[in-house]
């Protein structure tokens, strides 16, 4: 049986990063022991994924690691890498005997028709069941969770709510253990955030959130989105920000005045020279109590040296000084402060907070962007090159499939 997957070239390939590769290999027509074959129905793809592909090697992120690339003519493990996305699949072959052929699950696949998976003999529940990758930290956990959608509480079986699962879910869950990791030091006395990349879904989550709980404290927050002028209308119509401030205009008298707050700057964008300029602003007044690198979305699959970029973890969030010049951004890595939490809390306390919260999303942010569907292999390559040389719409949610078929059509649908 043939299999059809989307590989990209490795950084340290030195090839072009915008040339992707439909890889063609053969499934084994029999499976060892302990594997599950999933049919791959349809992925998310977003600016994360694309992150994802400039950070592939770098030894922090180590994305590639997760689904090695076939063998074939066209691609190899060393000379390409295959991008991990969200998506849904249906189980159609096991030799585990507690998954059965015919499942739905959902988890971080690959961009392939089938995929083709170990599981952890005794790592399977009702919930879900785990891929063993023992060359990856501990940390990695989460990604590795192949989730029973038969079991999952926060499973809606409608297409928009698949959709929607697949858009949201990693980047939300981002966004909320980072407001969790800041509330835990009160948000470091700060009372303004400025958000950069505030058109990104992993931004305006965070907005959101911030938001709720300046609604349910009563605390006096201002929040601010920078964002390119040309996205300017999108992110201000989310009403989730207090402001927009376009990136030509920070510096501009009256939009941001830093010795009348205490600034706490989230930077989704992941653009080192839009990090000095928020330094420079705020230095004088020594307002800015912490940058924190929450995304890359600013990243292309040609950016320089993405491989070797580096930050500062701080899972403890011992709160520096604020900042007088030049700061050094800290990163926040979500599977990090999520085991951090996992000591302190209850396995039904995380899962109650998480039902709450994605059931608040799903009502709220259904008019946040529109969908547009990618189908089969050929369009896919397609979309992924206008996405890796243009970067992405933030008023769409793109859901591709390396299926064939009538069943979408590449088109934006009307909002939901």
């Amino acid at each position: 049986m043939e299999n059809v997957t989307l590989c990209v070239p490795r950084p340290s390939s030195q090839q072009d990063p915008h040339k992707p590769v439909l890889a063609r290999s053969q499934l084994p027509a029999k499976l060892e022991g302990n594997h599950v074959l999933i049919k791959v129905d349809k992925f998310g793809f977003s600016a994360n994924n694309v992150t994802y592909q400039a950070l592939g090697e770098a030894p922090h992120f180590r994305y590639f690691d997760f689904h090695p690339a076939p063998r074939v003519d066209e691609a190899s493990p060393e000379t390409h890498g295959v991008i991990p996305v969200w998506g849904f699949g249906t189980v159609v072959k096991s030799t585990h005997p507690r998954i059965q052929p015919g499942e739905r699950v959902y988890g971080y696949f690959a961009p392939t028709k089938y995929l083709l998976v170990p599981v952890s003999p005794a790592d399977v529940n009702k919930y879900n069941f785990h891929i063993p990758r023992p060359h990856l930290p501990a940390d990695r956990r989460p990604y590795n969770q192949v989730v029973r959608c038969a079991s999952d509480a926060q499973y809606d079986p409608s297409p928009i709510a698949e959709d929607l699962t697949m858009l949201y879910r990693p980047l939300f869950w981002t966004a909320f253990w980072c407001e969790n990791w800041l509330d835990a030091f009160s948000y470091r006395d700060a009372d303004s955030f400025l958000i950069s990349s505030a058109s990104a879904k992993t931004a305006f989550c965070l907005a959101y959130l911030i938001g709720k709980r300046k609604k349910t404290t009563g605390k006096s927050i201002t929040i601010v989105g920078l964002t390119s002028k040309g996205n300017v209308g999108f992110t201000r119509g989310l009403k989730l920000y207090d402001s927009v401030v376009n990136y030509d205009a920070l510096e501009s008298p009256g939009e941001l005045k830093p010795s009348t707050r205490k600034w706490l700057y989230i930077d989704v964008a992941g653009n080192d020279k839009l990090n000095e300029r928020v330094s420079r602003h705020f230095s004088e007044s020594g307002s800015l109590v912490a940058g924190i690198q929450l995304g890359l979305t600013n990243l292309s699959p040609s950016a320089p040296a993405a491989s070797s970029t580096k930050f500062t973890t701080n899972t403890s969030l011992s709160a520096p000084a604020p900042s007088k010049g030049p700061f050094e951004m800290e990163q926040f890595f979500m599977p990090e402060w999520l085991a951090v939490q996992r000591t302190r809390l209850r396995v039904d306390e995380i899962t109650a907070m998480q039902a709450t919260a994605w059931s608040e999303l799903m009502r709220d942010g259904r008019d946040w962007v529109r969908i547009e569907y990618v189908r089969g292999g050929i369009a896919v390559e397609q979309a992924y090159r206008e996405v890796a040389q243009k970067g992405t719409d933030p008023t769409t949610g793109m859901v591709w499939s390396l299926w064939d078929g009538t069943e979408f059509d590449r088109k934006a649908a009307s909002k939901l």
